[in-house]
């Protein structure tokens, strides 16, 4: 379920930043970026609404997820 980043505290919201800057596969191209340059970057992504929140009910987890992983989610998600 998608809800607003808003939602979290400052600190949870830049633990699940932090979370997902650091997931392999994370790529930003040829040039090293600090953890903080990455969650920038991170932020600036959830306020142009090209990433959201993600919480699952089930496991009771945060994540993050692209405008593409989100389309065609429902509210039951």
């Amino acid at each position: 379920m998608i809800i607003p980043h808003t939602e979290l505290s400052p600190e949870a919201l830049n633990g699940v930043m932090e979370s997902y800057a650091l997931m392999s596969g994370t790529d930003y191209g040829e040039r090293e970026f600090s953890l903080e340059d990455k969650v920038e970057h991170i932020k600036r992504q959830i306020d142009k609404k090209e990433v959201f929140v993600d919480y699952s009910i089930e496991s009771n987890t945060v994540s993050l997820i692209t405008a593409k992983q989100a389309k065609g989610y429902s509210a039951t998600n």
